[in-house]
């Protein structure tokens, strides 16, 4: 795996650049050739917080994962293990489906110590989506502001509405960095 290192208000140090090779290249573990791709990883810092972005291309699936903290060393930590958890839900599912299908050859190595079924018995849970609440409501026309203006009355981080104008449904939504963002229907 290549690594592109790069950051935003904070010098990669050799020490830096060593443990994020370190952490990401444990992830190699889970497949069975070594993936030919390019890890692209993006430390930032802010004055609340230090950040990693991680996105990994391969043929089959993009692992992304971004995470927070204080400490940035704790932060790649944390990132580790979203992306070792986003791989074996997907190596879940790929083998689920390869038995279905009549046994194709497995796109993920098989762990020591543990079986693909053990492996499938742990994501079960996380594999199953379930609707715990459905709401209804009329869409109303108005502009972004007001849509924003509901939702924080509303106190939650999304709002769907009718835009006034084009007369097509829009979702505003609270970012993590506390502006606002809106989802459009492409026309």
């Amino acid at each position: 795996m290549i690594y592109n290192i790069r950051g935003e208000n904070i010098e990669v140090t050799p020490a830096l650049r060593e443990y994020v090779e370190k952490k990401i290249s444990k992830l190699e573990r889970y497949f069975e050739e070594v993936p030919n791709s390019e890890a692209s990883v993006n430390l930032k810092v802010y004055s609340d917080g230090q950040r990693i972005e991680v996105t990994i291309p391969l043929h089959s699936l993009v692992l992304r994962a971004e995470e927070t903290n204080d400490d940035m060393y704790a932060a790649i930590d944390l990132v580790l293990s979203k992306l070792e958890r986003q791989i074996r839900k997907h190596k879940t599912r790929v083998n689920r489906k390869s038995r279905e299908k009549g046994g194709a050859k497995y796109a993920f190595a098989e762990m020591e110590g543990t079986t693909s079924t053990t492996i499938l018995e742990e994501q079960e849970d996380d594999d199953e989506f379930e609707v715990v609440r459905t709401k209804s409501f009329d869409l109303k026309p108005m502009d972004s502001e007001e849509a924003i203006l509901q939702m924080n009355m509303l106190g939650h981080s999304f709002f769907v509405y009718t835009n006034a104008e084009t007369d097509a449904t829009n979702v505003v939504y609270r970012r993590k960095d506390g502006r606002y963002g809106l989802i459009e229907p492409q026309a």
